[in-house]
């Protein structure tokens, strides 16, 4: 059975500059559970090259980093940055609207927060840990992690 690569962000960029394709379609899985607004939104910039790159992708949001799925967000996800003025949240939403990208946010991440499913945005679903693990190590799968 083939495992997984884990990559850096650094290692996962300089892989998409030779602009390299792989026959299948690379399956993809973003964990994010940094507080830091410009790590989330590099996320998701790496994540939405990645499926330009032809990736079939998904986004999975721990701990702080959940916070980006809240309808009602802090300003931390929804507030745009330089050079583009996108903001995590904002790109998250674009790529599910536009890219078909599947968020999830941990299992935990809802309990813990002593809040249900409703409190997310549309579309956005709370993973399965056992489906979850089974996509981190099938075949032609990469995890990206901030």
């Amino acid at each position: 059975m083939r495992f997984s690569k884990l990559f850096t962000s650094a290692a996962l960029s300089l892989g998409m500059a030779t602009g390299a394709h792989a026959e299948d379609p690379t399956k993809l899985i973003t964990i994010l559970t940094s507080a830091d607004p410009q790590t989330q939104l590099m996320a998701m910039v790496l994540t939405m090259n990645a499926m330009n790159a032809g990736a079939d992708a998904e986004v999975l949001l721990c701990g702080p980093a959940g916070d980006i799925a809240l309808a009602d967000a802090p300003a931390s996800a929804t507030t745009g940055q330089p050079p583009k003025d996108a903001s995590p949240q904002g790109l998250i939403k674009l790529l599910m609207a536009q890219k078909n990208l599947r968020v999830q946010v941990c299992a935990i991440y809802l309990p813990a927060k002593r809040m249900d499913a409703s409190v997310l945005l549309e579309g956005v679903t709370a993973a399965a840990p056992d489906a979850m693990g089974a996509a981190i190590v099938g075949s032609n799968t990469t995890v990206m992690s901030f």
